[in-house]
């Protein structure tokens, strides 16, 4: 005999979920889904420019104070603190509905060398195919030319690069991977479709630097979530994404103008 949920229990499970979805999306519209909407525009404006997308740049890590090294790095350092603040808000709901914080998705130090060798190796393998797809994609344009970094050459450029790097990464899987993997779960999505959410997401606020960039990391997309659901652990996808930026912004810095196959502005 089946056993209908009373009424009262059907409404409180509904407020919940309905509360949820609230919470997802402030936390998406004060960060990434913000950058979604950004990104959006910005390739609307590239398109309607005259000259095609290849002709055009799209610059990662720029002057914020060209010619004042010391104010510039403090806006550097305050860009990359105010852009982890929503990853202390996912922590502290996380920990209001009872759950150990950002550890509930993996993201703690209990398990360093394994995170660092799972995510070297994706690092691994996605960053080679990454670069021939940009090349591919600004080749036939379809992408802005990407400049990871147009820092002026000072004592705080590759650290301020680094933590650029990790600070994406940390952005970006927490709130992009992990924490709305978990809410689309306790919404009732399916995984076909949380998957799919998530990795459009994250080619959405890529749109900036074209078609390339959307469908590329779509599929980084992809792979990272297959990747956390079979791990349980964001830890080393941050990694992967760290290591990913770091040789992006870094290698760009020290090889641009030197190799022909580097597209440069």
């Amino acid at each position: 005999m089946r056993v209908e949920p009373e009424p009262a229990a059907e409404g409180r499970r509904e407020d919940g979920r309905g509360y949820l979805r609230t919470e997802t999306l402030l936390v998406l519209a004060l960060s990434l889904g913000a950058s979604a909407v950004s990104a959006l525009i910005s390739f609307i404006g590239s398109l309607t420019k005259p000259g095609g997308l290849r002709h055009q740049a799209a610059t990662l890590n720029g002057s914020y104070a060209p010619g004042r090294p010391w104010l510039d790095l403090a806006w550097q350092l305050f860009g990359i603190a105010t852009a982890l603040v929503p990853v202390l808000l996912v922590a502290h709901l996380l920990t209001r509905e009872g759950a150990p914080g950002l550890r509930v998705l993996g993201f703690d130090r209990t398990r360093p060398g394994w995170d660092l060798a799972r995510g070297a190796l994706v690092a691994a393998g996605i960053g080679s195919a990454g670069l021939a797809f940009y090349l591919a994609s600004r080749t036939a344009g379809f992408n802005l030319t990407v400049v990871p970094e147009a820092l002026p050459d000072v004592w705080w450029k590759f650290p301020v690069l680094i933590l650029s790097a990790v600070q994406n990464a940390v952005v970006e899987e927490v709130i992009v991977l992990a924490y709305l993997l978990r809410r689309l779960d306790g919404l009732g999505w399916s995984p076909t479709a949380a998957l799919v959410a998530s990795s459009v997401l994250r080619g959405s606020y890529h749109l900036y630097q074209g078609v390339g960039g959307f469908l590329g990391n779509v599929v980084m997309g992809v792979v990272f979530v297959l990747a956390y659901r079979r791990w349980g652990r964001v830890a080393p996808l941050v990694v992967a994404h760290a290591l990913l930026d770091i040789v992006a912004f870094g290698g760009y810095a020290l090889l641009a103008g030197h190799v022909s196959w580097l597209p440069t502005p």
